[in-house]
């Protein structure tokens, strides 16, 4: 008789993770979960001992609640916008304790401000959630929604899941030129830097795959040189600094041809690589064709075009933030990150490789049972 009261609760126990299951599947928008750097962290690093850290007015000035979040934004990010497009809320911080019970179902964002590819980018913030921990993470994710709705379900929901992955600028920002001669720039040359940050990307992403990921937007780096902070250090005349600009310039072919390379050895478009360079100079290089006064001045900071520190409750702050494409030393505006989602969504082959998102979700859905 005990044999069968335990197979009768765990057969219950099944039966209620399958319900919930069913349930989840027939309700929910697609999972989505993050990774990487600060252009997409929503708040991870607010728990944290460490700088990298965006819980402080005026950051989230035009944030729904106008409220400092975590973003290193005056309001949302570019995860947010994509969620917006999922018909879903925006994910939470995996570190937050309120993403518990179902609100796991909806995914969930690992990024964390100041990482990078490589463990010893952002050594200066000391204690960020490095790409291997968030990686980590995921697996104990998984772990905690397993208890939740079982194995099955829990495979489909990450394999069925958007994941977005944004790295690499802080690998140079960061790091190969965070000082000069650092101890990286006198280990390789830069073209030899570049190809030792692919082969580490590359491990990164067959990781992902991995650990159940099929849909992997894969950002390559922006226009580093153009950032506020790189043009009151690195500037003398207003200009983009050109060798940061040429890093980014060897950094995204190879990154985009790994994509490839990686789609190829799986036999299905995984990777998606997102030309994150050439939607940033869109804007930034005819910042009045978009709508803005300046792509060059920071809405909030001090110094040489407010790119001299962080925005702190002691920076100037412009009054209109739509009229700038960025907000911070490094970070855009919201209004800049809706027009870089605009490009995710609808941006031809230049601009996402091999698919736009607006087709992947249109192609997935399809191919649902």
């Amino acid at each position: 008789m005990a044999a069968l009261g335990v197979l009768l609760v765990t057969m219950a126990a099944a039966m209620v993770a399958a319900a919930a299951a069913a349930a989840a599947t027939a309700r929910a928008p697609r999972p989505f979960f993050v990774f990487g750097d600060s252009l997409v962290d929503s708040g991870n690093n607010n728990y944290l001992a460490t700088t990298a850290r965006a819980d402080s007015p005026p950051y989230g000035l035009d944030y729904p609640t106008h409220r400092a979040t975590g973003r290193f934004s005056n309001g949302l990010n570019v995860p947010d916008i994509i969620s917006e497009h999922l018909g879903a809320e925006p994910v939470l911080p995996y570190l937050s304790p309120h993403l518990d019970g179902h609100k796991l179902l909806g995914g969930a964002n690992f990024a964390s401000a100041g990482v990078g590819i490589l463990n010893d980018t952002g050594i200066q913030f000391v204690n960020i959630i490095r790409i291997q921990k968030q990686l980590r993470y995921f697996e104990q994710y998984q772990s905690r929604v397993r208890r939740l709705i079982g194995e099955p379900a829990t495979q489909r929901l990450v394999r069925s899941a958007l994941v977005l992955i944004t790295l690499g600028g802080n690998d140079f920002v960061n790091n190969y030129y965070l000082l000069p001669f650092s101890a990286r720039s006198r280990q390789f040359a830069l073209p030899d830097y570049i190809r030792y940050l692919i082969a580490e990307y590359k491990t990164i992403l067959q990781q992902l795959h991995g650990l159940g990921a099929r849909r992997v937007l894969v950002t390559g780096s922006g226009p580093i040189g153009c950032a506020p902070a790189e043009l009151a250090t690195r500037s003398a005349n207003g200009e983009c600094d050109l060798e940061l600009q040429r890093a980014a310039a060897l950094y995204n072919p190879q990154l985009v041809q790994m994509t490839k390379d990686l789609n190829a050895q799986f036999g299905a478009d995984v990777f998606v690589a997102v030309n994150a360079y050439r939607m940033h100079m869109d804007f930034i290089s005819a910042p009045a064709a978009y709508g803005f006064v300046t792509s060059k001045v920071a809405c909030c900071g001090q110094g040489p075009y407010n790119g001299v520190g962080l925005c702190t409750a002691m920076s100037s702050v412009c009054p209109d933030r739509s009229l700038y494409a960025f907000w911070d030393n490094f970070h855009p505006t919201e209004r800049a990150n809706r027009i870089i989602v605009s490009q995710f969504m609808a941006g031809s082959p230049d601009y996402m490789h091999p698919l736009n998102l607006s087709t992947i979700l249109a192609m997935d859905a399809a191919a649902m049972p």
